[in-house]
């Protein structure tokens, strides 16, 4: 069987990473062809989670697997928050959107979602831990909003300038 063509992943600062996605009015053919797509795009970049604004599609959308088999697939479709604790912990996330860049943030522990899955099922989402980090943050994508948001202006200046000098390198090269 063909592994289902990659999609290009949207990097930071590109201004279409900053589009609130609109809801997944149905579960249809269309929706069931993206979803391997992002799948196997998250796998091949290494990712735990990946939206759908990522590779330039504003839906509701989002694959998770945070297996560390890699072959637990998680699909939220039109995803809300119904629940987050109180307690939050700072912690270290990366973003394939904004590559080679980590840093520190505040997220809760955990989170209870509800969401459609790929077969446009309701279903309701408890997580806890890395989980939980990766539903907030890729949530956050459907929202417009990339992690180093909720960093400093300097330093996401900072991440901002090395990203566009990488790029422009890797165009030279």
């Amino acid at each position: 069987m063909n592994s289902p063509e990659l999609l290009p992943i949207l990097c930071y600062p590109d201004p279409r990473l900053h589009t609130v996605a609109k809801p997944v009015a149905e579960v249809d053919d269309d929706i069931r062809a993206l979803i391997p797509r992002m799948l196997a795009t998250m796998y091949d970049a290494n990712g735990i989670g990946l939206a759908a604004t990522q590779v330039d599609v504003h839906l509701r959308l989002i694959v998770i697997d945070v297996s560390e088999t890699r072959d637990q697939p998680m699909v939220l479709i039109n995803p809300e928050l119904e629940w987050a604790s109180d307690e939050k912990r700072k912690g270290e996330e990366g973003c394939l959107s904004v590559p080679g860049i980590y840093d520190g943030v505040e997220r809760s522990i955990a989170v209870r979602v509800r969401a459609l899955d790929g077969e446009g099922h309701s279903r309701v989402i408890e997580a806890e831990g890395m989980l939980a980090v990766c539903i907030q943050h890729e949530m956050d994508h459907l929202l417009g909003k990339v992690f180093v948001e909720y960093l400093s202006m300097l330093k996401r200046n900072r991440i901002k300038s090395k990203l566009v000098k990488a790029r422009r390198e890797a165009e030279r090269a």
